[in-house]
């Protein structure tokens, strides 16, 4: 009693030192002493403790572990070189001297010689949005842990810094871009910043992430990857970077350098292997501190995967190829900005690509590469617009016609006079659904005679993310929730599993890679006749859902079914 009453007496001092006082492992007296020293010179308790000889890292070790009721972990038993990379900062770890050994659901399993830093575990908290669990490890075995980490990635920024690290472009103006520049401009050509860049488009290839975000601050600069629909941070480069960083970036992506007040567009092409190139569409926007820039990743396999690959059931897939195969008519494709509609557009012009058929597309800019197919890119400040380009396209003895997006009336008149008069259109809009779409023409202002008669099948698609099959676990789930969600009675008999995400060293929080969602519905004679006495979104919806078409939530449910989704995640990204 007498040893707890001094602690309480003593509230200088940390929770270890606390502890190790009640655990009669540390005297008071002896705990202020290297408490006060540890504050004069600058360095952690736990550090001045175990450097002192007083408390060997062993003893601490499982003083902690009794005191705390945490496992004690011996690291020398376990591969360090398996260890997860990338789900905490690496500043954090070393200044805690903690180390992450796996990830348990929303919670991390992290190994620490002090349980009793409350300020450690909120950084963690704060920086993960997760939970942690302390398993209790030999301090100086975690410094050594943690020292050799923080080597390995200095090493690594060294070697893009350094002279052995190859990447080739293939974009010849690029090149000649880059050559013509680099006798004037430093900034440019600084040699860190290339091999950087040049490192994050391949680690973002090498992760299949989709999008590349370079974002300056005030006091500072992060990368962020989209991985599987969700943003994650992935390096904090100094902010002196950023000025360098974009030049570099618009330089090869044949932007105007000096222009820094208004977004810029533009596309650079790398190659990453003897017969594999990768091209990217690139974005800036102006903001506060500097250009933010954005890199899309375009890789043109992705449009020769098949439909099969797509995730579309049997019955949407064969209304989709039987739409596409009619000689003329309008397919639309809906869905928002990253819901795949592009490669999708892609899947069926790949199909229809064959040498008796003349097909030409206008997109704003082309993103894949087709051969066979005549890509037109947009160029407003030359006058090449979509209604333009669609007038010239007229007068190309077109087969197949692919607009990149209908944004305005013109370019729908357009394109619905083409789908009226023997040729098949495929086109995107951007709308929640696929009855939505035809309502959304309806407000650009044709007329619903033109819409009946043009438009034979939409589709609208979102990308959830596919559940990881090395670590997904059964879910138990209420029946009442799955009925809310809105499972039918016979679909919640029990004969079918619903999973979960869990996590492992092979995937992303519980999920791999994405598969796409689909509401495909034909244009049927009942459907036309509402469109003629022009009837609402809701009224097509009940119609459609009447000839067994499945909203998407429905279709997002049935991937629930087959355990290639969870339920968080369909209803995440799909409304009843």
């Amino acid at each position: 009693m007498a040893a707890v009453d001094t602690v309480i007496n003593a509230p200088a001092l940390p929770g270890l030192g606390r502890a190790l006082v009640m655990a009669g492992k540390l005297g008071q007296k002896a705990a202020e002493d290297i408490f006060r020293k540890a504050q004069s010179g600058r360095t952690s308790f736990i550090a001045e403790l175990t450097g002192s000889g007083v408390v060997s890292a062993s003893d601490l070790a499982h003083t902690m572990s009794t005191a705390f009721a945490a496992p004690l972990l011996d690291l020398n038993a376990i591969d360090t070189q398996r260890l997860p990379r990338g789900l905490l900062d690496a500043k954090i770890c070393q200044a805690y001297r903690i180390v992450v050994l796996s990830k348990r659901s929303n919670r991390l399993i992290v190994a620490t010689a002090d349980p009793s830093d409350q300020e450690a575990a909120e950084k963690i908290k704060f920086s993960t949005q997760m939970g942690v669990d302390w398993v209790i490890a030999e301090y100086d075995k975690l410094s050594k842990l943690v020292e050799a980490s923080a080597t390995t990635a200095s090493e690594a920024m060294d070697s893009i810094i350094g002279d052995d690290f190859e990447f080739e472009e293939s974009n010849a103006e690029a090149a000649s871009v880059d050559s013509n520049d680099s006798s004037g401009s430093s900034d440019v050509e600084d040699a860190p910043v290339v091999k950087f860049l040049h490192k994050m488009l391949l680690d973002a290839f090498s992760m299949r992430a989709s999008d590349l975000h370079f974002e300056p601050y005030e006091h500072t600069y992060r990368v962020r990857f989209r991985v599987d629909g969700e943003l994650r941070e992935i390096a904090s480069p100094p902010v002196a970077i950023k000025e360098k960083l974009a030049s570099r970036i618009k330089v090869i992506s044949k932007m105007d350098i000096s222009e820094k007040r208004v977004p810029q567009d533009g596309k650079m092409k790398l190659k990453i292997g003897p017969d594999r190139v990768i091209d990217f569409r690139v974005s800036t926007l102006p903001t506060m501190f500097g250009e933010k820039i954005v890199i899309r990743i375009l890789d043109p396999s992705s449009a020769k995967l098949g439909i099969d690959a797509l995730g579309y059931e049997p019955i949407e897939k064969e209304r989709l190829l039987s739409a596409v195969q009619r000689p003329y008519g309008m397919v639309l494709v809906t869905g928002p900005t990253g819901s795949g509609k592009t490669v999708s557009l892609y899947t069926c012009l790949n199909i229809l690509n064959k040498p008796g058929v003349n097909i030409s597309t206008a997109e704003d800019p082309a993103e894949i590469n087709l051969p066979g197919v005549n890509q037109v890119s947009m160029n407003d400040k030359a006058g090449l617009t979509f209604s333009v380009a669609l007038k010239a396209f007229l007068r190309q003895d077109p087969d197949i016609i692919m607009v990149g997006e209908i944004r305005d009336l013109e370019t729908a008149e357009i394109s619905i006079k083409a789908a009226q008069t023997g040729h098949l259109v495929l086109s995107t809009l951007h709308t929640n659904d696929a009855p939505a779409t035809l309502t959304r023409l309806r407000n650009m202002g044709i007329a619903p005679f033109n819409i009946a008669s043009s438009v034979i099948l939409i589709t609208a698609q979102r990308l959830a993310r596919r559940l990881c099959p090395n670590c997904k676990a059964p879910a138990d789930i209420p029946r009442e929730t799955l009925l809310d969600a809105g499972f039918e009675e016979d679909d919640v008999d029990g004969s079918w599993t619903p999973y979960r995400p869990v996590g492992c060293s092979m995937c992303n929080s519980g999920y791999k890679g994405r598969v796409g969602i689909y509401q495909v519905m034909p244009i049927t004679d009942e459907i036309q006749r509402i469109i003629l006495r022009d009837g609402s979104a809701l009224e097509i919806a009940e119609q459609a859902a009447k000839e067994g078409v499945k909203s998407l939530r429905g279709a997002g449910l049935q991937k629930v079914k087959t355990g290639m989704t969870s339920l968080e995640e369909i209803l995440g990204c799909t409304n009843v």
